[in-house]
């Protein structure tokens, strides 16, 4: 055992938390395996942590036991809110609970710099919230790194280098200002209730500046557009975005007939300078 408290299976069957599908919930009972989960955010003891649906608290634990200096939890299920205050208890001054909807709390008033996102991710906003992280008004972000489990096929997104089936907005949002690589493969035998799916551990480190010169929202409006309809050529899919489109394309050093996914982050940065 990691600390003092109950194991996970008595937390669940003493607050009734069955997991419920509405909220995306699928929850990890293996306290070693949240452990494993907390350590590769690296050291964890000179920051503030964010989590987001802490459930019955394994990764809490687990991030509280690797010494995470404070943890910020937010949570909307109130039966989970229970078994977290038992958790807030073991661990006094160290733990702070929000409740509440992670889309529409700012956690950065409850957290000190510097601070890393640590968070096995509701399936149901686990995207939204991260390009929300990934487009701040002002870069470097609040957060340092993250530390995110997604669905395997979203962490391949993340990932995905260009040309590869996988490659589309969410790899050039993450890439253009984060280091992104994938540290951890989970099976659904390891939760409760097992999802369809498998899930995947993926760590993102900030960079201080985005990785090549660009626009953030001119970026982010020709990527959304250029991927709306990744089978068209660009001449087709970005039509209307700018008058001179196949001239400027060319000048990023794109061919017009090229698709989406045949198209570098680099090239789509120099692609917006000249929108």
């Amino acid at each position: 055992m990691i600390d003092d408290l109950p194991p996970l299976r008595d937390v669940i069957a003493e607050h009734d938390l069955q997991a419920q599908k509405s909220l995306g919930q699928n929850f990890l009972l293996d306290l070693n395996l949240t452990s494993k989960i907390a350590r590769q955010a690296g050291d964890l003891s000179q920051f503030d942590v964010l989590e987001i649906g802490p459930g019955p608290g394994g990764l809490t634990r687990g991030l509280l036991a690797e010494g995470a200096r404070h943890v910020v939890v937010i949570e909307k299920d109130l039966r989970c809110i229970a078994a977290v205050r038992d958790i807030q208890n073991a661990y006094p001054e160290r733990l702070t609970i929000l409740e509440g909807d992670a889309l529409r709390i700012n956690p950065v008033d409850h957290l000190e710099a510097p601070t890393k996102v640590v968070a096995n991710l509701p399936y149901n906003v686990g995207t939204e919230l991260l390009i929300r992280w990934l487009t701040p008004k002002h870069w470097p972000p609040f957060w340092d790194s993250m530390t995110l489990m997604f669905q395997r096929e979203v962490a391949e997104r993340i990932v995905a280098p260009a040309a590869s089936k996988a490659y589309g907005r969410l790899a050039l949002l993450t890439q253009w200002r984060a280091e992104a690589k994938i540290v951890m493969n989970l099976p659904p035998s390891v939760f409760a209730p097992p999802p369809k799916v498998s899930s995947a551990v993926v760590h993102l480190q900030a960079l201080k500046t985005p990785r090549f010169d660009a626009n953030a929202k001119t970026l982010e409006k020709t990527v959304a557009k250029a991927f709306n309809q990744r089978r068209k050529m660009l001449r087709s899919s970005l039509k209307g975005i700018a008058p001179d489109l196949e001239d400027k394309l060319q000048a990023a050093g794109i061919a017009p007939t090229q698709r989406a996914e045949q198209v570098s982050l680099e090239k789509f940065c120099a692609l917006s300078r000249l929108l």
